[in-house]
């Protein structure tokens, strides 16, 4: 019925007679293919229409993946116990492994993509996972590729979620507002019933946390995004009003914390050219901010988004335009004064990339201010540029381990 519904949007006469002829089902495929079609106006109709029905629980198939990836993630997250493998040596490498390709798997399944159509996204899955495990032990390389090998899965899973289509890169960084809510609220109610769990047992003089956090919470924990997932995409509405509440409030707020932040460096005389570990905090919170900026941009650009906090989002830009100019400043100082090694030349291109995505974003959004850009303009040139990271996560994942020799 999924299908049929993406196909009759267009057509409201048939779609009635489709709802008319099993309304249950209905109503919860088409909370199901929502995000897909919510563009369209007929769809934005039938979606309050149907906002009075409960939560949908989606379908059969949608909860045997579920339960498959699920079973597949708690496998792998006990394989080093059951193989005697070192924990150090397997869940750095794989971690991303375990918990990214499920969502991806989810999305793929939505959206009914043949294995041909996954083809390029597996290939990089399965390209990865074989480098990383095979790179040597003890080597900054191997820490480079850890730590960018997580990025380019994530942009993967873009890619199979959007595709080239621009609209869906925008729903993507949406989706991504959603999940933080859904993960939280869920994480809290483990985390409730964690403790009743385990003071249960200890009032009957049974100590059960070695086993519970061992096989209980190491297995089920990474699983917690993909039921996130599941609840957020197959129930539109459910977070979407709390997203944008979160955008406006700490938008603001980052935005002025930032600015006394560059203040207070100032006054302080904090020198970021010598001093390692004040840089590398420093390049911790721009990423934040960068996050931030990213998912305050996907509520900024929609139609009902408040002109505050659209403001606000300009003067949040503007300041990390600045933090990022003084980072690369100081990185380009660094690698000048002391040489070249493969993490001061990683976080330098890092940052590069960074302050071009910001500067564009920056100047798109300004002219959309001024009233001579529209939205679709705006997020187009957020989302272009997506792949540039993609392209930047492989560099240092798989060439900068050879370029550097594994050292």
């Amino acid at each position: 019925m999924e299908q049929q519904i993406i196909q009759l949007i267009a057509d409201p006469v048939a779609l009635e007679q489709l709802y008319r002829s099993n309304p249950a089902a209905f109503s919860s495929a088409f909370h199901s293919v929502y995000p897909q079609i919510s563009s369209e106006i007929s769809a934005q109709v039938w979606h309050e229409r149907l906002a009075v029905s409960s939560t949908s629980w989606g379908s059969k198939g949608d909860w045997v993946l579920l339960v498959a990836i699920a079973t597949t993630v708690a496998l792998l997250m006990q394989l080093p116990d059951l193989f005697s493998i070192s924990h150090d040596l397997y869940f750095p490498r794989n971690m991303s492994f375990i918990v990214l390709p499920g969502i991806g798997a989810f999305f793929a399944y939505k959206q009914g993509l043949t294995l041909r159509e996954l083809g390029a996204p597996l290939l990089v899955l399965v390209a990865s996972i074989v480098f990383i495990n095979f790179l040597p032990e003890g080597s900054t390389t191997l820490l480079l590729t850890c730590l960018h090998i997580p990025l380019l899965i994530w942009l993967v899973v873009g890619y199979i979620f959007a595709g080239n289509d621009p609209a869906k890169r925008m729903e993507f960084l949406r989706y991504h507002g959603d999940l933080v809510v859904m993960t939280a609220v869920i994480g809290l109610a483990g985390g409730l019933f964690t403790g009743l769990t385990l003071n249960l047992f200890k009032l009957i003089g049974i100590s059960i946390e070695d086993f519970y956090f061992r096989y209980l919470v190491l297995s089920i924990l990474p699983s917690v995004p993909l039921f996130a997932t599941f609840l957020v995409r197959t129930n539109a509405s459910l977070v979407s009003k709390i997203s944008p509440v979160i955008a406006r409030i700490f938008t603001p707020l980052v935005t002025i914390t930032l600015a006394l932040f560059l203040a207070a460096i100032i006054y302080t005389g904090k020198d970021p050219y010598n001093d390692r570990e004040f840089l590398v905090v420093f390049n911790g919170i721009l990423i934040g901010v960068m996050a931030l900026i990213l998912f305050s941009l996907g509520e900024a650009t929609k139609t009902n988004a408040s002109r505050v906090h659209q403001y606000f989002l300009f003067a949040l830009a503007a300041l990390a335009i600045i933090d990022n100019g003084i980072a690369l400043s100081a990185i380009g100082y660094r690698l000048f004064e002391f040489g070249i090694t493969p993490n001061r030349l990683a976080v330098l291109g890092s940052n590069a990339i960074v302050m071009v995505h910001l500067m564009l974003a920056t100047k798109k959004l300004w002219e959309f201010l001024q009233g001579h850009k529209t939205m679709e303009e705006v997020e187009l040139r957020i989302t272009d540029y997506l792949p540039v990271y993609a392209i930047w996560a492989a560099i240092v994942s798989f060439l900068f381990p050879l370029i550097f020799q594994f050292s």
